[in-house]
């Protein structure tokens, strides 16, 4: 469900608005972007995290209120998300040095297409192969050298290159498929 027209996202609005328990496929549908968007200004995996489900959270219990006003859905949860951050960065203990981080809806605006290529990055790690998506994941996402990597998978670090060189070639080739078509 990568493409939805605005019709289609407008009907699974209204089934989720009937019956709360079709919010899963609006989450589905955002939850990429959303969630590149939070981690591109939060920098911290366990918050990211937190605040994403706290969007969706928000989103499901204030569903009923949404009125469809020609946005697209996806820009409602951006403000939700922008409210969230900022709420979060007012929490943070301040340094003397420090300037708060501002997030307006400019901001969520503007970057709106970077959000949209973390997401589809997310989107092609998660078709790779398991152990591909797996030395990926610990490689880029918890930092893990290749010895810690083998260690953890109980092979060998030649074995491991392998398949991050496996892995970043599929992911190559998985946009030079959508640059292309």
């Amino acid at each position: 469900m990568n493409q939805v027209t605005e019709a289609d996202e407008r009907l699974l609005i209204e089934a989720a608005q009937q019956d709360p328990s079709r919010f899963a496929e609006l989450y589905a549908l955002h939850f990429h972007r959303i969630y590149a968007y939070i981690s591109r200004r939060v920098r911290n995996r366990d918050e990211t995290q937190d605040l994403t489900a706290h969007v969706f959270q928000q989103a499901l219990a204030n569903l009923e209120k949404f009125k469809w006003r020609g946005a697209p859905f996806s820009a409602w949860l951006y403000r939700i998300a922008a409210n969230a951050i900022a709420d979060y960065t007012r929490k943070l203990p301040r340094e003397a040095n420090s300037e708060p981080v501002a997030v307006s809806i400019a901001d969520t605006e503007s970057n709106f297409d970077e959000s949209e290529r973390r997401a589809s990055v997310y989107r092609a790690i998660e078709s790779l192969p398991d152990d591909q998506k797996r030395v990926i994941v610990m490689r880029f996402a918890d930092e893990k050298s290749i010895r810690e990597i083998a260690v953890a998978l109980g092979r060998s670090e030649g074995a491991v290159k392998q398949l991050q060189f496996r892995a970043m070639e599929n992911l190559r080739g998985s946009f030079s498929e959508k640059a292309n078509g």
